[in-house]
């Protein structure tokens, strides 16, 4: 007899995180009235889709708190009081000037906002608007300013030889052995890097600072060598990053916070002294890798390659970036704007498969598939499904249309090939992403000549008989004129190369739209082009000969 399996929440990663904090809790007999979870918000450089996805899997693990009968609250907290490192690219170089000073005092380049952190912090929050995220935010200059990190400031700096040591123990840096974790602002040049604090008066909760230099990224700031006190209790001034986490962790009460892995150090240290020296235990932690580029570079700002949620959202729906955050937590990833239609059909399957009367017999995957396609949609699951046509037949289709009449001649094309019955909101929605994906994507090639594939395709592991029946069906592709004889000279190449029907078509599939499955090919190649998809079919079978040279 099999023994049944447990299945908590919906089945997801971000329920058995939810599950653990929860019963983490519960052990320390902590009050579960509410759970507070945290996510960082840069105001220091533009957001990018790594930035964003920090806040987008806090909230999924939210969203898992309250399905497991919990409230929940999601703090967005912004390090606008941050010292300004780089001026982004696109940016006047004047802002050079303000290197050093915190990013809420560097003027906004644009006059929209109050100050270039504001102007950055905004274009964040509004990714998380359109995706529908809800929190509740926290600027970090007014946190300072409000007092709110004061008492975990003053023990911090009571403890700061201790909290000096345990960094060097854990990472090596010895900084922190000779300087206090805490960064006044210059009252006299109104820097942040280049002050040092030399002593701290408990008695007063008064620093001793002196501004001198700072190495930022490759270059030597110089401060202005004025030397003065602070209080550490009127907002000028804030703790290191190597304890600041811990200082808000506590003041906030954050029972969960995700992290990627580059900042790993850093929370192995904010841990200890929250434990240790705050005497209050530490949230609980998700660790991610970061998404990388197709290279294999991180995504950041310092490389150049950022991918902008602003850039992804253009092409593509709020539920297809969510899927892409809360498919899974571990493991690095490429990403890129040509990674849109395979995350937008990925969405399409799962929400056919949820509506669908038929369930996977692995009741634990059954569960997790339905619970991914609910969070996707914020919990909040429409009445039916949408329409569903293969996201690179619509971008194909919508580079042959006209001039000004994309929508309509697309939507005709769809219909005569049977992909949708009718004309619909949805259907003219996502046509407007598509077209602009494949137009912004540089796809448009000139079909008479000798270019190539519009979407190339990598090389697929397809046995002989399939690599027969498809090169057979790109040599008799020219010779077939209507839908039907297409139709039919793909079954003759089927019946030549003795392939299965199954492997083929889907092979065929995955060469024109990224898909197992699609439409009718005679009326969609005929949409496409028979010249169009022979080269496709040759490009496809050509990379995977010269995939099986190089092994």
């Amino acid at each position: 007899m099999s023994q049944q399996v447990k299945i908590i929440g919906r089945g997801t990663w971000l329920d058995r995180v939810a599950s653990e904090v929860v019963e983490r809790d519960r052990s320390l007999g902590r009050d579960l009235s509410l759970i507070r979870v945290e996510s960082g918000l840069g105001a220091s450089g533009l957001p990018h889709i790594g930035s964003v996805g920090d806040a987008i899997r806090s909230y999924g693990v939210k969203m898992a708190l309250e399905g497991l009968g919990y409230k929940s609250e999601l703090i967005a907290f912004s390090d606008d009081l941050d010292g300004f490192r780089k001026v982004p690219a696109g940016f006047p170089d004047w802002l050079n000037d303000y290197i050093a000073h915190p990013v809420t005092r560097v003027p906004d380049p644009f006059d929209c906002h109050k100050s270039f952190g504001e102007h950055v912090g905004s274009l964040l929050r509004a990714s998380l608007d359109q995706l529908g995220i809800e929190y509740t935010f926290l600027s970090g200059a007014e946190v300072y300013k409000k007092g709110l990190l004061n008492e975990q400031i003053k023990i911090i700096l009571e403890n700061a030889e201790v909290v000096g040591n345990k960094i060097k123990e854990l990472t090596g840096q010895e900084k922190y052995q000779s300087v206090f974790p805490y960064t006044p602002i210059c009252q006299n040049c109104g820097r942040l890097y280049t002050t040092k604090v030399t002593s701290y008066d408990a008695a007063r909760a008064v620093v001793h600072y002196k501004c001198g230099t700072a190495q930022i990224r490759d270059k030597l700031i110089q401060g202005c060598g004025f030397e003065g006190e602070r209080s550490i209790t009127e907002g000028e001034g804030k703790l290191a990053w190597k304890s600041e986490f811990a200082a808000r962790w506590v003041a906030l009460d954050i029972r969960f916070e995700a992290y990627g892995k580059d900042i790993a150090d850093s929370v192995k240290v904010n841990d200890w002294i929250c434990e240790n020296v705050l005497k209050h235990p530490p949230p609980y932690h998700a660790a991610y890798e970061m998404f990388q580029d197709k290279a294999g570079r991180k995504i950041a700002k310092s490389v150049g390659n950022v991918l902008a949620p602003q850039e992804w959202l253009t092409y593509a729906s709020p539920a297809s970036l969510r899927l892409l955050m809360f498919k899974r937590i571990v493991g690095a990833r490429n990403i890129s704007v040509d990674d849109v239609p395979t995350y937008m059909d990925e969405l399409d399957e799962l929400e056919a498969s949820y509506f669908s009367r038929e369930r996977d017999p692995n009741a634990m995957k059954d569960a997790r598939l339905r619970g991914l396609y609910e969070y996707s949609m914020l919990t909040q699951v429409p009445p039916g499904p949408d329409v569903h046509v293969p996201y690179r037949q619509v971008a194909e289709l919508a580079l042959m249309a006209p001039e000004g009449a994309v929508e309509e001649f697309v939507t005709k094309r769809l219909i005569a090939n049977g992909a949708v019955k009718e004309a619909s909101q949805g259907l003219a929605t996502r046509i407007g992403w598509a077209a602009r994906w494949a137009l912004d994507a540089d796809l448009r090639v000139d079909r008479t000549s000798e270019k190539g594939p519009v979407v190339q395709v990598a090389a697929q592991d397809w046995d002989e008989k399939t690599v027969a029946s498809l090169r057979a069906f790109s040599e008799a592709l020219p010779r077939a004129e209507t839908p039907d004889e297409i139709q039919g000279a793909a079954f003759g190449a089927i019946r030549s190369s003795g392939a299965e029907p199954g492997k083929f078509f889907s092979a065929i599939y995955q060469i024109l739209l990224g898909t197992e499955r699609g439409p009718r090919l005679g009326p969609y190649i005929t949409d496409a082009g028979r010249e169009v998809v022979a080269r496709k079919i040759t490009g496809a079978l050509d990379a995977k000969q010269l995939g099986m040279k190089k092994e």
